[in-house]
This record gives structure tokens, sequence and C-alpha cells, in this order.
């Protein structure tokens, strides 16, 4: 496996800057993902590490070695897309081994190597079958396999569980986690969906407009943003912000609610409190009124999706059987030490 290396990196399509002075370094065994909204530049990104974009400027290091101007074929990467691109006159044997053999490998090591990939997924038993006779979940095994008889250094996913269902989709994260443990193979990821990023990675990079925002581990990101794009990205249901004014140690919400904030504080404030820790409950000190619009349930939990006096949405998080209707005035109480605050630029004032 091997350790990747971005040292100030852009991508530019004539005045069009996609990516800008980007650095990031991807640890030899580790599973990164690229996280961000549509047009942010992940998928770029990869393609400059596959060699399948050109760099503009900066340095692309694989294994310690300057690979800017290596081809695809020599960088030790194999890419899985989004688009399976099976050949449906190919059985799933012939799909894996196709690379290999058109690479001049005899056929015993043809053989072998997709034997053990087809092993590795689960998939011996569709070997001899056609990719019109494959679900989704098992094209995109196949699509797996083809990258992994290959023995990169660098596996690199483009959104390859955008195409499956819901239901595919969890059990399709399981095994992409299970293969990197089994593997110990560095993996860079890009999806635009933060629950696989957060279920999938070890380290999250979150991307917005060709730059970088933040990186950490999911328990990071979520626990510790920098800034307010990476709190309301990270975390689902997304984070509650409510526009608030310091003044004299004493925090006013735009919905008539005070609390105390850091002396330290001035001005414009954004409060972000995340749904599970309001809790639904009148007569407490802290409480702000909520109206009720719709309830979400599922099962052990759910979200009360309402509004603020001064209309601002609000999601809380009800895991108590606590009897409460559409259409409700409520209150909420929540924990001064769960709250963050946000200057007017947007970065966390911790």
């Amino acid at each position: 496996m091997a350790r990747v290396e971005l040292k100030n990196v852009a991508k530019r399509y004539g005045s069009a800057q996609v990516i800008r002075d980007l650095s990031l370094t991807v640890e030899d065994g580790s599973f990164t993902v690229l996280v961000g909204p549509s047009g942010c530049g992940k998928s770029t990104l990869l393609r400059m590490v596959a060699g399948l974009e050109e760099i503009s400027a900066g340095n692309l290091e694989i294994a310690g070695h300057k690979a800017n101007d290596l081809d695809p074929v020599a960088r030790g990467v194999a890419m899985v897309f989004q688009n399976y691109a099976l050949y449906p006159h190919m059985t799933v044997a012939r799909n894996i081994g196709f690379a290999l053999k058109i690479a001049g490998h005899d056929k015993a090591d043809v053989d072998a190597r997709v034997s053990q990939a087809a092993e590795v997924l689960q998939i011996s038993h569709l070997l001899d079958r056609k990719p019109a006779n494959l679900s989704g979940g098992q094209r995109q095994r196949v699509a797996i396999g083809r990258a992994i008889v290959r023995d990169p250094q660098i596996f690199l996913f483009d959104e390859p569980l955008s195409n499956l269902d819901a239901e595919l989709r969890v059990s399709m994260r399981v095994e992409l986690a299970r293969l990197h443990r089994r593997l110990k193979a560095t993996m860079l990821y890009v999806t635009h969906d933060q629950t696989e990023a957060m279920t999938l990675a070890d380290k999250i990079v979150v991307m917005r407009d060709g730059e970088i925002e933040q990186t950490g581990t999911p328990e990071q990101l979520y626990g510790d943003p920098d800034n307010i794009f990476v709190a309301g990205f990270i975390g689902s249901p997304q984070m509650n912000f409510i526009s608030a004014e310091a003044r004299g140690g004493t925090l006013r919400l735009a919905s008539g609610a005070t609390l105390p904030c850091p002396q330290a504080l001035s001005g414009p404030i954004t409060v972000g409190i995340r749904p599970e820790h309001m809790v639904p409950q009148i007569g407490r000190s802290h409480t702000i009124d909520v109206t009720v619009d719709m309830i979400e349930y599922l099962g052990g939990t759910r979200y009360l999706y309402g509004r603020l006096p001064d209309d601002t949405a609000i999601v809380v998080e009800a895991r108590d059987r606590v009897d409460i209707t559409a259409g409700e005035q409520i209150g909420v109480t929540f924990n001064e030490n769960d709250v963050m605050f946000f200057d007017a630029a947007g970065k966390r004032v911790r």
C-alpha cells in the first residue's frame, strides 16, 4: 500500500478555478473520505490522483515519488466508478480478469487472482453469470473485484454506491468496511452522503468550492466543527441554527429567550444546537417555545420538525414517550455545555 500527498495542488479549466491551492495527506492504509456538496471539486481531486485529470499546479506524490506526469497505469491505483461499466457479453470471471488478460498475464495467474478476489467479495458462485443476471449490489462487487485483482497501491472510489437503493447502500457500506479491514489497503473515497462518510472513514475531508474546510475523524468533525458549514453538513438531521445577539455576558435569541454566554462574545452570533441535545420538556430554565409542524416517527426515535416564534426552523429529537401532536406548542430545553457559537463570518467561537 502507499501514502498519497497532495501539495498545493490546483486545477483550472480556462479561467475557472476548480481546486484551489489544496494540500492533503492520505496515510498508508487509511480509509479517507472526501465529502461535500455537488460541485465542490471532490471528484475532480480524485481523478487528479488517478491521472485522469491533469494537475494545473502543485505536486502529487504516491509512496514518496512525484506522480504528476505518470500515466494512470503506472501510478499503482485502481478506480471504482459510480457507473459499473461491465462488459455485458462477458461473464463475471472474464469481467474481473479482463485487464489482467490485456496486460499479458498467463491464464493460470488470471484465474488464481479472479478466484481470490471472488472469494474476498463472496461472489464465487456468480463467476459464470453475465451482468444482466446480477443485482445492483452484485454488479458493484464485480467492479470492485476488477480493481482488487490488479493489486493496486491505492483504491479510488467515486460515489460507488449512489446507484443502489437505500437497503443495498447500507449492506454495501458494511461490505466495504470489511474489505478495508481485510485488505488493509489505502482507500480514497468520494461521496456527497455524509452518512456514508461517517460510517466508513478513518478520516473525513470536508470540501467546499475547491477548498478543504476541515479534516478529522468522524467524531472530531461532529463534536468539534471549525465553522458553521461543517457543523451543518455533518450530522443528520443537521444542527439547528438560531440567530442571537451577544451583549454583556447575555445572549438574546431572536425568539426572545436569553442565555448566558462567554464574556468574549459581542454582537451578532449564531447559536448551534444539535437535535439530540434539545429536550421537549416544559418548566425548566432556558426553555424556548417551539410550534410542532410535523413528527417523523422512526420507532425508538421521533424527530419533531417545528419553528420558533420568529419562524426559525427547528428539529428536536424525542426519545422519551412524550405525548406530543402536530400543531402543538411545546417548551424545549438544553444543556448550555451542548451549545456552539459561530461569529458573523460563520467561524466557530470556542
